[in-house]
């Protein structure tokens, strides 16, 4: 049982609201026993602390987390958000006004690669 019921049951929310409730219950039908804490953790703060949080809203929240993701790499994570930050009604411009940020912020290299995950996605959303 987590230790914050109340945080738990607003991060599952808030995750599900983001991510889709596909992603989410994979991640929950995925877990183990060796992975239950991680579960747990990413719940408890990334869904139920930093992105249930109102300094910020969802739309510019995505922007952000795109921007870290695509900076570092990390582009399993980046082409999901992707699909989240649409779903928090992020447009194709915003996201890529976004990768110009990390283009002179982060690198080209890694906005080249951001450009083409989110191409790949935004196509994929709008047929063209």
């Amino acid at each position: 049982m987590p230790r914050d019921a109340d945080r738990h049951a607003r991060g599952m929310r808030v995750r599900r609201e983001v991510l889709g409730d596909a992603h989410v219950d994979r991640a929950v039908e995925g877990t183990t026993e060796f992975t239950a804490p991680f579960q747990e953790f990413i719940t408890h703060y990334a869904w139920g602390e930093l992105w249930s949080g109102d300094g910020v809203d969802r739309p510019t929240r995505s922007m952000l987390t795109l921007a870290v993701l695509a900076a570092t790499g990390c582009e399993e994570e980046f082409a999901m958000h992707v699909r989240a930050a649409r779903r928090n009604g992020v447009s194709p411009e915003q996201i890529r006004e976004t990768l110009m940020h990390v283009a002179v912020y982060a690198g080209v290299p890694r906005a080249n690669r951001a450009f083409a995950i989110a191409n790949t996605i935004v196509r994929e959303e709008t047929g063209s």
